[in-house]
């Protein structure tokens, strides 16, 4: 059963890749020019109750441009509260990654605990859209996500934001700017290493 979900899926179907990565108010820092001698500072805001989680999917099929599909979520941080996405979560992504992308998903995903939840796997039972794969152990450079993550870093270095919400709509905005450019998606799978080939007729 399940090889025959994966091979419905691989010949019709999109190959969608996950993660998830949370930023705050502190901004990543990065090399930036400056008077010999003197180094640029700048003070921010860095304390916040309050964490931004992003899940994203890089999805790929042969003969269709490449999309990027996120969902971001607030966390409070208080002590006992959640910081990252619950298998809810994860599933309600899937769906509407099934709904924009027209057609059956393999999503290959790391070992995350909340990926192996028991209502995610009886989820993914129930429903023949849907395949998932795990990623081997310590493999983050085979996830084109992971670059999607340093594109969005590097866009908000050296930033000082204000508030939360401005944190929030740099996010949004380096996200569809992302969207926007499928050779930037494409790019991601590149730097993986991986390709996608077109399955051949029987």
């Amino acid at each position: 059963m399940a090889a025959g979900k994966r091979l419905a899926a691989a010949c019709g179907g999109w190959l969608v890749f996950e993660d998830e990565a949370g930023f705050s108010m502190t901004p990543p820092r990065a090399r930036t020019w400056g008077r010999r001698g003197h180094t640029p500072v700048i003070r921010v805001r860095g304390r916040s109750r309050r964490r931004t989680s992003v899940a994203a999917l890089c999805c790929y099929k042969p003969g269709e441009p490449s999309r990027l599909i996120h969902r971001p979520r607030n966390h409070l941080l208080l002590k006992g509260a959640r910081k990252s996405f619950s298998w809810q979560d994860y599933r309600d992504l899937l769906v509407r990654a099934h709904i924009q992308l027209g057609g059956p998903i393999v999503v290959v995903w790391d070992n995350l605990n909340t990926h192996l939840a028991a209502g995610l796997k009886r989820y993914e039972a129930e429903h023949d859209w849907l395949t998932t794969v795990r990623l081997p152990a310590y493999a983050p450079d085979l996830n084109p996500v992971e670059a999607v993550w340093s594109l969005v870093r590097r866009a908000t270095a050296n930033t000082a934001f204000d508030t939360p919400e401005d944190l929030d709509r740099k996010l949004r905005r380096e996200l569809r700017r992302i969207q926007l450019r499928p050779h930037l998606i494409d790019g991601c799978l590149t730097a993986t290493g991986l390709a996608i080939n077109p399955p051949t007729p029987p």
